[in-house]
C-alpha cells in the first residue's frame, strides 16, 4: 500500500511539472557530443537529427566534423573501356549525393579531413559541393578521379588553400593539376601517388612541389629515371616511400628490366632523408602483388582495407 502511495505521489508531482527526471534533451551537450563521436556517420546524419533541436545542435559540433570518413561507402558501377571508363549506376550517385549534403549541412564548413573509398566514384558535381562546403580542408584521401575532370578538381584545389595532404591516384598529363597544388596550396607537404609514377610525373612535382617533405609511391611501378629525379630535384623531401615497387630500368637499347636491388647511385641520393622507405623481396607478398597486378595493384582483390596502408603514418587513413 505504502509503495502503491508514493508512486501516485510521484505521478501528481509530475503532473505539476515538478519531476526530478530530466529530458533527453536536457543531456550536457558535452556529453552528447563524446556518445555521438562513436556513432557511424549515417547514425549522425539521419537518425540523431530528428529526436529533438538540443540534439541535433549538438550533431553540428565541430569536434564531431573534423574528419568526413566516407570510406564506408562504395558506388555500383560497371568499368568501361572508353572515357569516363566507369558507369555509376543514378541510386548509387543519388545515395553520395544525398549522404555528402547531410554531412556538409551539419558540419557548418568545419570538416578538415576528406576520405573517399576507391570504389566511390565521385563526380564533378558533388566534388564541387564538397570544395565549395569544406572551405577549411587540410587533407583530402581520394583515390579515384575516374568521372571528374582536371579543371573540376583545379577548381576545388584553388579553394583549399590550406590543403597541406593529398592521396591521389596516378593520371595521365599531371602537370595541370600539380602546378595548382603548388600556386594555391603553399602549406602543402605531403603527396600519396597510388599507381605509376614516370618521368612526367615526377617532372611535374619537381617543377610545380619543391616544397614537398613527405612522398609516397607504394605498391606500384617506378623507373629508376623517375625515382632519380625525386631524389635530385625534391631538395625538401624528407621522407620517401617506394615500399614493394617494381623499379625498373628504363633504356632505349633494351626491353624493360626489373632491378632485384638498388643501385649505389640511388641510395647515395636517398641518403640525405629522414627516411627511406623500401621493401624489394621476393618473398614479401605485397612485392609479390605488385609484380601479379603489373605495378598497378588492383586492390578489389585482396583484404578489404587494404588500400588504407601506408607505410608513413601520416598517409594511413
Amino acid at each position: 500500500m505504502e509503495f502503491q502511495k508514493n508512486r501516485k505521489t510521484e505521478a501528481a508531482d509530475m503532473g505539476k511539472g515538478d519531476s526530478p527526471v530530466r529530458r533527453w534533451e536536457d543531456l550536457d551537450i558535452n556529453i552528447l557530443v563524446t556518445i555521438l563521436l562513436y556513432l557511424d556517420i549515417f547514425q549522425l546524419t539521419s537518425v540523431i537529427p530528428q529526436v529533438c533541436r538540443a540534439w541535433r545542435l549538438a550533431c553540428c559540433d565541430p569536434l564531431l566534423w573534423i574528419t568526413l570518413d566516407l570510406s564506408v561507402l562504395q558506388s555500383n558501377f560497371i568499368r568501361l573501356q572508353v572515357k569516363p571508363y566507369v558507369y555509376v549506376d543514378s541510386p548509387s550517385e543519388e545515395k553520395l549525393t544525398g549522404l555528402l549534403n547531410n554531412c556538409l549541412n551539419l558540419s557548418r564548413g568545419n570538416i578538415q579531413t576528406l576520405i573517399f573509398h576507391p570504389n566511390l566514384y565521385v563526380n564533378d558535381n558533388q566534388l564541387t559541393t564538397a570544395a565549395e562546403r569544406c572551405p577549411r580542408l587540410k587533407r583530402l584521401v581520394m583515390p579515384s578521379w575516374d568521372k571528374i575532370k582536371k579543371r573540376t578538381m583545379c577548381r576545388a584545389i584553388h579553394i583549399w588553400n590550406d590543403l597541406e595532404s593529398l592521396t591521389m591516384p596516378s593520371i595521365k598529363n599531371p602537370a595541370r593539376v600539380i602546378e595548382e597544388i603548388g600556386r594555391s596550396c603553399q602549406k602543402f607537404v605531403a603527396l600519396k601517388v597510388m599507381g605509376p609514377c614516370d618521368m612526367l610525373f615526377a617532372s611535374a612535382l619537381a617543377s610545380f612541389l619543391p616544397n614537398l617533405e613527405v612522398l609516397s609511391v607504394r605498391c606500384t611501378v617506378l623507373s629508376k629515371p623517375a625515382l632519380a629525379i625525386i631524389l635530385e630535384k625534391l631538395k625538401k623531401l624528407k621522407v620517401l616511400n617506394i615500399s614493394h615497387c617494381a623499379i625498373t630500368e628504363d633504356s632505349p637499347l633494351e626491353p624493360m628490366r626489373i632491378l632485384t636491388k638498388l643501385d649505389k647511385s640511388i641510395l647515395e641520393k636517398a641518403s640525405r632523408l629522414d627516411e627511406f622507405l623500401t621493401c624489394m623481396s621476393d618473398s614479401c607478398i605485397m612485392c609479390q602483388r605488385t609484380l601479379y597486378d603489373k605495378g598497378f595493384l588492383r586492390w578489389y582483390r585482396y583484404e578489404e582495407d587494404l588500400w588504407k596502408v601506408d607505410e608513413v603514418k601520416s598517409l594511413a587513413v
